[in-house]
């Protein structure tokens, strides 16, 4: 039961992944000194640096959902070995 429940939010978290979407997102302030410019080069770099501070949280999240993981299935291997 428990590996159906980890394998259905594994296959959640890699279709989320995997099917992004393309976000313009900035404050009022930058959009304004960027669409001043012509040549929108530095608004698309303001985009991908949003786009790149996005994902460290994302990453530490995930990091700490693998360690919690990987120390209860530790845990519960040792238990079992006690067991027997």
């Amino acid at each position: 039961m428990k590996n159906i429940v980890f394998r259905n939010i594994s296959l959640l978290l890699l279709v989320f992944f995997l099917m992004t979407l393309t976000a313009d997102a900035q404050c009022a302030m930058c959009r304004a000194v960027l669409e001043s410019q012509d040549d929108g080069s530095a608004a698309k770099g303001i985009n991908n640096g949003i786009m790149y501070l996005m994902v460290f949280p994302y990453l530490l999240v995930g990091g700490i959902g693998v360690a919690i993981y990987r120390n209860r299935k530790k845990n519960r291997k040792k238990e079992k070995e006690l067991e027997v």
